[in-house]
């Protein structure tokens, strides 16, 4: 059945989806900087591969900026405990791929070649890892499939799978046994995750939930960020500060209406939204200006007062939450929440709205009592009232939000201690 598999997905599913993405890429400008990023990719591999020194090379995948910010921490780990192994990341998105070209701890940094199985043999070619690391989600079946073959092992890191996934309709199923029985170990965030990958009857993976190591990034991350003061005095002095991170319009048109109904004169809101262009900053600008003034961040220096500042850059959202009293994360009026992590872990109440259970952390921060979930503009002015006014109920929500943090950190040395012995182990480089 596995060799049915590999026929249809390489015959009939890839050329499918090279179809797809060069329609997309005609419309959509980020497929279209995909497509155009792996020209020659081979080429600009080999030179990159050929400068990096003798000594065992972890391959790390990511399929963007997000997931790849959950392998530093393994990464950093694992130079800072042997600084001869070689890392080599690469990427599926444009993003992830833009966004990481500087970071330090990668010996090389490339795309991740369409999934033909062509493609997969000569990336393996040039890359020859001692082992793979997956993060999360992105696996390409004819990548994984030509690493087995080789004898490499696979490793997924902060692997997720929801009990409800169309992985497990009739046919699809099957398809993903044949593709997971590949992997060496499949190491995820929760229990309730290794039952659902244990659903497709993977007798030879290895399946333990470890934790995920984003609570370790975050910890990491927010120690150098409490370094930097982002708002400074004269703007938060003596204010309350509500820290709105990774907002769409959706959550905008609940969070000023409740603003505008609950705030004091010692009360100011910071926005940040999950994609700052200009027409959202405008937009975003005319729905605060009726009522308030606004100022944008770029503009700070001329700081009057202004009771909302509107974030117009991007990756500052981190250190900008060390300044919150209160958190509001995105995402969760739209298609589901962002990240709450970077928040609580500042030890400040977070908040968000009903389309959070995408986030395992997000429904447990709010089982323990660090999170809030509000339905609307009245009861999101409500809660944001009584957090701001009541002290003694924001310190102690806070102070569950940064525990919740502090108990799940751990994941990277857990993981590590599976991907060791496949580096040190007889026969390798």
């Amino acid at each position: 059945m596995r060799q049915l598999w590999e026929f249809l997905y390489t015959t009939l599913f890839i050329p499918l989806l090279w179809l797809v993405l060069r329609f997309l890429g005609l419309v959509k400008s980020k497929v279209r900087r995909g497509i155009e990023g792996r020209r020659g990719l081979f080429g600009e591999l080999a030179g990159r591969m050929q400068r990096v020194p003798p000594g065992p090379r972890v391959w790390f995948h990511a399929s963007s900026m997000g997931e790849f910010e959950q392998a530093k921490p393994i990464i950093a780990e694992l130079k800072r405990r042997d600084p001869g192994v070689r890392v080599i990341a690469s990427f599926f998105s444009p993003s992830g791929y833009d966004h990481s070209l500087k970071y330090a701890l990668a010996d090389v940094i490339t795309y991740l070649p369409f999934d033909t199985d062509p493609g997969a043999r000569k990336f393996l070619d040039l890359v020859r890892p001692t082992a793979a690391v997956l993060v999360r989600y992105d696996v390409w079946p004819n990548m994984i499939w030509e690493l087995e073959r080789r004898g490499i092992p696979i490793l997924i890191a902060n692997a997720t799978m929801r009990q409800s996934s169309p992985r497990f309709l009739p046919v699809i199923r099957n398809f993903h046994h044949h593709l997971y029985s590949s992997i060496r170990e499949i190491l995820t965030v929760s229990e309730s995750d290794v039952e659902a990958f244990r659903r497709f009857s993977l007798g030879r993976t290895h399946i333990e939930a470890i934790g995920d190591t984003r609570f370790d990034q975050v910890c990491t991350r927010s120690a150098e960020a409490r370094k930097h003061h982002l708002l400074p005095e004269q703007v938060s002095r003596g204010k309350k500060v509500i820290v709105i991170g990774s907002s769409w319009p959706e959550d905008e048109e609940v969070i000023v209406p409740a603003f505008l109904e609950m705030r004091g004169p010692d009360t100011l809101m910071v926005i940040v939204p999950h994609e700052p262009t200009l027409e959202h900053l405008e937009e975003l600008e005319r729905r605060v200006n009726g009522d308030v003034r606004s100022l944008r961040f770029s503009a700070l220096n001329e700081y009057n007062g202004e009771p909302v500042i509107i974030v117009d850059s991007i990756g500052i959202l981190l250190m900008l939450y060390a300044a919150g009293h209160v958190a509001y994360v995105g995402g969760s009026f739209r298609q589901g929440v962002h990240n709450v992590i970077e928040a609580a872990v500042y030890g400040i109440p977070v908040v968000f709205g009903p389309r959070h259970r995408n986030s395992q952390e997000a429904v447990q921060l709010a089982e323990r009592g660090g999170a809030f979930v509000v339905d609307g503009s009245q009861a999101m002015a409500s809660v944001l009232e009584r957090l701001l006014t009541d002290d003694r109920a924001r310190i102690e929500a806070g102070h569950l939000a940064a525990q919740f943090v502090v108990t799940n950190t751990g994941a990277t040395g857990r993981f590590l201690q599976h991907l060791d012995p496949y580096l040190h182990s007889p026969g390798t480089p």
